[in-house]
């Protein structure tokens, strides 16, 4: 099954950076992309980043284009968000999130829907004051 843990959230000053990692556990497991989604007090959930493991297609949120870079390791059933030039704007809890699935978006494009994540982690917090 999957199981998927988070770790490098923290405070960071404008401008700084930040790596997310998100390991996938589970002894026997089949994902088909990774998604980041995050959440800021007040706000709805919204669409970071998200993976395709096979080939590796990428596909981004306006708001962190050319900041935050998505990336996997197959290695280690990992997948990173890299994030530089963080803006206080980026202040949410940042969740990853497994499909086993295609879902929706494109053959080149991972979906951007939180329903087509089955698998989600327990969020981390990313602090970026100003």
């Amino acid at each position: 099954q999957v199981r998927l843990v988070e770790s490098g959230g923290g405070l960071v000053q404008a401008g700084g950076s930040l790596r997310l990692s998100c390991a996938d556990s589970g002894r026997t497991s089949s994902i088909y992309a990774t998604g980041w989604f995050r959440q800021a007090p007040g706000k709805e959930r919204e669409f970071v980043a998200a993976i395709r493991w096979s080939g590796g297609f990428t596909y981004y949120a306006d708001s962190v284009k050319g900041r935050f870079t998505i990336s996997r390791e197959n290695a280690k059933n990992t997948v990173y968000l890299q994030m530089n030039n963080l803006k206080p704007e980026d202040t949410a809890v940042y969740y990853c999130a497994a499909s086993t699935r295609p879902g929706g978006g494109s053959f080149y494009r991972p979906s951007e829907y939180e329903y087509d994540y089955a698998y989600w982690g327990q969020g981390t917090q990313v602090t970026v004051s100003s």
